[in-house]
């Protein structure tokens, strides 16, 4: 059985052991961030209530108005963006990339090295800028979804230990709904899944607003944060792929 298994695997099983331990790695960062976040509660308050009186200048504070239309229709609506939000994160994001390690394994590091840039791009940000999300703030009119609704919520004990309670900005469930409905929608074959991923980014958006867990300006960040890694790395790419170039055109 481990030797089929084995034989399934693209890059067989010490290169898939290795992602996973890449993973595991990232996950260690990622508790690291979130330490250093939670000793100071009150400057991530400090800049939700900055982020809040932004939206207000702009005239653009759309989320209240958005949840309340959520939490009015309630039933279907309301789950779906609960558990998008749950789910987006880790379980499709995983889920995906694991389906592109295996069908697709030639453009695998192209989208892991995306999404690892990405992140630890949002980890800085979550360092230099620990921000409260919306649902901290019901005196401003926002609601907790997940809170009054959901049988989780992050107070439940698994997800209060391992989430950072101040990682609004930047909105890393946007940057990375963008990365793999990217490269999902561009390897799939059927129309209508080229079509529900295209529409994965913009459904995951409007699900952590919903949900009371970001502002837009936090998706505006999270979409920037993935633009610049991805151009990074486009950069880096192309950088490398010059260099045998010029060492052949010396030598000959």
């Amino acid at each position: 059985m481990l030797r089929r298994l084995g034989h399934a695997l693209p890059r067989g099983p010490k290169d898939f052991m290795f992602q996973l331990a890449l993973w595991f790695g990232f996950g260690l960062l990622y508790q690291i961030a979130r330490g250093i976040t939670d000793h100071d509660p009150l400057r991530s308050f400090l800049n939700g209530v900055l982020v809040i009186r932004i939206e207000g200048a702009l005239h653009t504070l759309i989320e209240p108005d958005l949840q309340r239309v959520v939490t009015e229709t309630g039933g279907l609506l309301l789950q779906a963006v609960n558990w998008t939000y749950w789910l987006s994160q880790f379980v499709v994001l995983g889920f995906a990339l694991l389906w592109i390690y295996l069908r697709h394994n030639d453009v695998f590091l192209r989208a892991r090295n995306w999404v690892f840039a990405t992140n630890l791009l949002a980890l800085v940000g979550y360092v230099l800028v620990p921000t409260a999300p919306p649902r901290m703030f019901p005196e401003d009119g926002f609601v907790d979804t997940l809170a009054s609704s959901g049988a989780v919520n992050h107070g439940s004990g698994l997800v209060e230990l391992a989430s950072n309670q101040f990682a609004a900005m930047p909105s890393i469930h946007s940057a990375n709904a963008l990365i793999i409905g990217f490269f999902m929608a561009s390897l799939v074959r059927s129309r209508w899944a080229k079509l529900a991923w295209t529409l994965w980014p913009s459904w995951v958006w409007f699900s952590v607003m919903a949900t009371g867990n970001h502002y837009w300006l936090d998706v505006a960040a999270g979409v920037c944060v993935a633009m610049l890694a991805g151009t990074w790395l486009a950069w880096l790419e192309s950088r490398n792929a010059q260099v045998p170039a010029v060492v052949t055109t010396r030598r000959w």
